[in-house]
């Protein structure tokens, strides 16, 4: 698993958030024509988005109170709950922001895409690693210190406890990897 932390550090604020609304506009609409980043900026979750950008660059340089304010406008008007220091690579994705709650110490790679009501938190300070895209279904939770590696789904409402590999489809409470039961 490669989160391409490398990348994401090199890019500036707006160029991160250029690759997040270009992701979404790829996501939902398969284009990023001018008119399809135009709907983008319209739709659920891009205020969040923005928004966890400029709390991200505060949080990186000290300015905290900055990023507390982010945080909050997040919180208030985006309907979801990022913590101040989680961190994720170009091409993250609020398809929708409504009940999101991602814990501080979150790592992620690139082309991170989360659908409503996914929760990705930390047990006892231990939180999860997840890899390069990436989706989560709605109402999916990833829990504890787990890993995640590059392409995988995690299906609704399944809920994470345990690793997952690389091109896994999850599934389930607690959540297993389906294609790996196909190939057996």
């Amino acid at each position: 698993m490669n989160c391409e932390k490398g990348a994401d550090q090199k890019m500036t604020l707006f160029q991160l958030m250029n690759s997040d609304i270009k992701a979404k506009a790829l996501w939902l609409y398969g284009s990023d024509s001018r008119g399809d980043l135009l709907k983008v900026l319209l739709t659920d979750g891009t205020f969040a988005m923005l928004m966890y950008r400029f709390m991200q660059a505060s949080h990186k340089t000290g300015l905290f109170p900055f990023t507390m304010l982010f945080n909050k406008l997040i919180t208030w008007f985006g309907g979801c709950v990022i913590g101040r220091g989680a961190d994720f690579g170009p091409g993250f994705v609020l398809i929708h922001a409504l009940g999101v709650v991602i814990n501080t110490n979150v790592q992620g790679g690139s082309h991170v895409y989360l659908e409503h009501q996914v929760t990705i938190g930390a047990e006892k300070g231990m939180a999860p690693v997840l890899g390069n895209h990436i989706f989560v279904g709605a109402g999916a939770k990833i829990l504890g210190p787990v890993k995640v590696g590059d392409q995988v789904r995690v299906g609704a409402n399944a809920v994470v406890l345990e690793d997952v590999p690389d091109n896994a489809t999850c599934v389930g409470v607690p959540a297993k990897n389906i294609l790996k039961e196909k190939q057996n």
